[in-house]
């Protein structure tokens, strides 16, 4: 249990029109994550993997035009890999080098964490998959709810681009 109750995990939850081998691959093979990383309006030009118990991984997201047209870096450590049913890494903030950010270097609100835990797990369910997202220990907040909304709309994008998604 959180001492600190201002602090929640973020669960998300999704059925997808796509077998669990294709939902795994998305997640785990450059070029596909290429097609879906980032929320809607962004596009993915960079993703690097070492895809690997212990690998790391650069992921960038580029803003549309008219938001300034930034680059965005996360990079994270793989610290368990199941395939097909569960991956646990950790994300954090990074320059185009793959160097951890403190979030507020790079216009991130105080309350933004420096680095954030990850577990989905990926269920098959025929020709579909259930897929749980866990990002642990966020604070409340507005950057809490844009990490929600930004989430499901790259799932959206992962949907449309892999497969169809089941509502």
């Amino acid at each position: 249990m959180n001492p600190n109750t201002n602090k929640q995990d973020l669960v998300i939850n999704r059925v997808f029109d796509i077998p669990v081998e294709l939902v795994w691959k998305a997640w785990t093979d450059p070029k596909l994550v290429l097609l879906w990383w980032g929320p809607a309006n962004y596009i993915s030009p960079r993703c690097e993997i070492d895809f690997r118990e212990g690998g790391s991984y650069l992921f960038c997201m580029r803003a549309p035009k008219e938001q300034g047209g930034q680059d965005y870096y996360s990079t994270g450590v793989y610290n368990k890999i199941v395939p097909m049913e569960r991956l646990e890494f950790t994300q954090s903030l990074a320059d185009k080098d793959g160097n951890i950010m403190d979030p507020v270097d790079v216009g991130m609100p105080p309350d933004f964490p420096k680095e954030v835990k990850f577990v989905i797990e990926f269920k098959a369910q025929g020709d579909q998959t259930e897929l749980t997202i866990t990002e642990y220990d966020w604070t409340l907040g507005q950057m809490s709810e844009y990490a929600v909304i930004g989430m499901n709309q790259s799932l959206d994008k992962l949907a449309a681009s892999i497969g169809s998604q089941l509502q």
